[in-house]
Parts: structure tokens; C-alpha cells; sequence
């Protein structure tokens, strides 16, 4: 399903500027995959560009991994209110987008547990799963997506760092 600039799929629509499609190579075989737009992706249209992204930007080159070379999206395309997590109908109204967004992937890491949970469907313990890589079915279509901290995490909890790097180690093998 492609990617309506005027999407009214959930609630969400009322309160956005715009919708935020992925950034990054599109075609390329690794996505990240995070949350939902902040505000200042609402703003700019492009995912992970606000104090997130800044630290996700440091830690991919840390990595050696080209932000352009990846695909990067969420998993809801419009910014909840107050930034709130998305709900269950909001990231059910957004899956079809997702699942297009990941269909020629081969290895998603998944920014935080509720990218992680919405990917695996099932509740997770960040501190059991941190850079475990699942096998998952999307539409039909197989992936492996590693689970890690979001970018934020690393501004609170600076051990959550080292993890995200690795992570972000991990898709520079798959590319």
C-alpha cells in the first residue's frame, strides 16, 4: 500500500503536520525501524532528525554505518499527542504501510520495545532481549529483526550505547 500524504487510516491524522514517510535507501536490504515521528519529524517529514536522531546519526558513524545506506521508518508514520506511545489501533491503521515499508528487507533492527512489540507481537524486557535477533513473518514475507535500545535510551542510560552500537555493527554486515 503506498504511502497516502493525506493517509486519515486512524486518529492520528487530526493532530499531525504531515505524514513521514522513510528516509534513507529504500531499496536497500536493512531498515531501522523506530516508534512514531516526534515533533520535529512532524515538522522536517523525515524520521529520527530531532535530539534522537542526532544521537542515533553519532552513533551509526561510530559504527560505520552510512544513514543513507539504510532504510529508516516507524512504525507509525504520524506523531502521536505529547508523544505518547502509538496505540494498538493507531499501529494496526499504520501496519499495512509498515509492512511495504519492509518487504524487500532482509534484517530490521527494531528501536526500542515498542518498535520491538509491534514487529514481534508479543510484551518484551528490553534487559532479555537487547540485540537478540528473531526470526519473523510480515505479510508474508520473512525477516530477521534484531531487537536494541532506542536512541533515546542512550541519552538517560549511556550503557544502552555500547549495545545500539553493536547493533548498528550488526547491519553494516548485512549490507
Amino acid at each position: 500500500m503506498p504511502l497516502d500524504p493525506e493517509c486519515r487510516r486512524c486518529p492520528l491524522c487530526s493532530g499531525r503536520t504531515q505524514v513521514v514517510p522513510p528516509s534513507g535507501d529504500l531499496r536497500s536490504k536493512v531498515a531501522l525501524v523506530g516508534e512514531a515521528p516526534g515533533a520535529q519529524e512532524d515538522q522536517l517529514g523525515r524520521p529520527f532528525v530531532g535530539r534522537a536522531g542526532r544521537t542515533l546519526d553519532k552513533l551509526m558513524a561510530e559504527a560505520g554505518l552510512d544513514r543513507e545506506k539504510v532504510m529508516i521508518t516507524n512504525t507509525v508514520k504520524c506523531r502521536p499527542p505529547e508523544n505518547r506511545r502509538p496505540t494498538g489501533e493507531e499501529a494496526s491503521s499504520c501496519r499495512p504501510h509498515l509492512a511495504e515499508d519492509l518487504k524487500e528487507k532482509t534484517f530490521v533492527i527494531a528501536l526500542g520495545l515498542s518498535a520491538a512489540e509491534g514487529l514481534l507481537g508479543r510484551k518484551l524486557v528490553m534487559s532479555e532481549v537487547a540485540n537478540r535477533t528473531f526470526d519473523v513473518e510480515l505479510d508474508g514475507h520473512e525477516l530477521k529483526v534484531m531487537v536494541t535500545y532506542h536512541p533515546s535510551a542512550c541519552i538517560y542510560r549511556p550503557q544502552a550505547k555500547d549495545v545500539l552500537r553493536d547493533a548498528l555493527r550488526a547491519a553494516v554486515a548485512h549490507l
